[in-house]
């Protein structure tokens, strides 16, 4: 059978590999994490610097959302890509993100600032597509879900923790306000160009060799070089692309539906919390994410990765999340008056509602039914449909979330996160299976031809 063409690398020991290839692939989400996060934070003095008391709501919900829309073409593009090599184009995206980050800094009005985070945004998009279809390839069956968690559930919010240190950093150190924007947002170069060389280093995936490339001896030597044991050749997958395609594109829609839920949910909160929400707790921006990412976020990616996803399964995971999330911020909705006389106790209430989410953040958020519900005949192009279901979420949310503030307040737009988090849980009950500790083969059923 085709799915034991993979055996040597599905059963192996999580080793050394598998935590360079971690950090390797996890690294671009470290970026993705700080690049989206930072513009939330320095919004006010990107406003002053440009002598506007504040935007009008089409110019701030584009500010947020260009790096958004930028994800989607990025993803498009580098899906079809994907299809070609995935070491071939890896390196690019996280080339794109440095030069864009610092293109950021020179930005002389806001609508060039708009244009830059369109193009940062076609970076983001290409490493949601290549990092998690690399790292699944490369996993092993029964960490396939640590690693996808921890290289990107973790990542972000540790690249979301980094930008709002580093703006902390820069106010103690007395920059003026127009400087300090410019260099938070021109920081995003540094991970991101320090990891060129690294992902260019990474071998390409054995599954890519054997299923599309039809170089079976090369797959064999990757096999080989991660198992340090001798192996057959795998079979090379011989179907069209439509017809793979056709079998498996109801289960990758639904990935990228959960996708785009997980996204209207979280990036609310994720582009406008630290003015919005923080402001009405009293908290500064950047003692509010700092708040969020340290003592809830980041802990709960962490113990989620390493004990629940593999463990518990996805699918209760994220169910379990939405509905404990939906919970909660209908509490923070119903009781928002009592809870802002006391700001530890709303600060608790909205930091175990982002903990409820690292649930979904793990599974949707970090690409994983993706890569696992699509055979490797298909895979980045399935990957990039789900990114772009993520990305519309995303940038709805951009747009509608502040709207939503103003035109039926905080009760209704937290009301609003409520319900979309109940549909994220039946949704995920209704629409996919469950896929951990399946081999990627196992859980699409043959790919090779008979």
């Amino acid at each position: 059978m085709a799915a034991a063409d993979f055996k040597a690398i599905d059963e192996q020991a999580f080793k050394s590999f598998h935590w360079r290839a971690t950090v390797t692939t996890g690294l671009g989400v470290f970026c993705d994490g700080y690049d989206l996060t930072s513009v939330g934070l320095v919004l006010p003095l990107i406003l002053a610097s440009f002598g506007h008391a504040t935007l009008s709501s089409v110019e701030s919900a584009l500010l947020a959302a260009s790096a958004l829309l930028g994800a989607t073409v990025g993803a498009l593009i580098f899906g079809v890509l994907g299809q070609y090599g995935r070491k071939r184009f890896y390196g690019f995206d996280v080339a794109i993100l440095g030069f864009a980050a610092v293109a950021q800094a020179f930005a002389p009005n806001v609508a060039i600032l708009i244009a830059i985070r369109f193009i940062l945004g076609i970076g983001v998009g290409a490493d949601y597509v290549l990092s998690p279809v690399i790292m699944a390839e490369h996993a092993n069956r029964a960490d396939r879900g640590r690693a996808l968690g921890l290289g990107f559930g973790t990542m972000w919010p540790l690249g979301a923790l980094s930008v709002a240190l580093f703006a902390l950093a820069l106010q103690a150190l007395g920059v003026s306000d127009d400087l300090r924007w410019r260099i938070v947002l021109a920081g995003g170069a540094i991970p991101a160009l320090s990891v060129v060389w690294l992902r260019r280093q990474m071998p390409e995936t054995a599954r890519y060799l054997a299923r599309l490339a039809g170089e079976q001896g090369k797959a064999a030597d990757v096999m080989a070089q991660i198992s340090g044991e001798s192996v057959k050749a795998p079979s090379l997958d011989t179907r069209t692309f439509v017809e793979v395609f056709r079998r498996h594109a109801r289960p990758i829609l639904a990935a990228a539906v959960l996708w785009l839920f997980y996204d209207l949910v979280v990036y609310g909160t994720i582009l406008f919390g630290p003015s919005l929400i923080a402001r009405s707790l009293g908290v500064s921006a950047v003692n509010f994410t700092l708040i969020m990412q340290v003592v809830f976020i980041l802990p709960a990616s962490i113990l989620g990765s390493l004990f629940a996803i593999d463990q518990w399964g996805r699918k209760p995971l994220q169910a379990g999340g939405f509905l404990l999330a939906a919970a909660l911020v209908g509490v923070f909705a119903l009781m928002q008056h009592n809870l802002l006389a006391m700001p530890i106790l709303a600060l608790a209430v909205f930091g175990f509602f982002n903990v409820a989410l690292t649930g979904p953040g793990l599974v949707s958020g970090a690409g994983i039914l993706g890569v696992e519900l699509a055979p490797t005949r298909i895979r980045s192009v399935a990957q990039s449909i789900t990114v772009a279901g993520g990305r519309l979420g995303a940038t709805i949310s951009g747009f509608a979330f502040p709207l939503l503030f103003a035109g039926v307040g905080q009760k209704g737009a937290y009301l609003a996160i409520a319900v979309l988090s109940i549909s994220g849980a039946v949704l995920t009950w209704l629409l996919v299976p469950e896929t951990g500790r399946l081999s990627l083969e196992a859980l699409t059923e043959t790919e090779a031809a008979a």
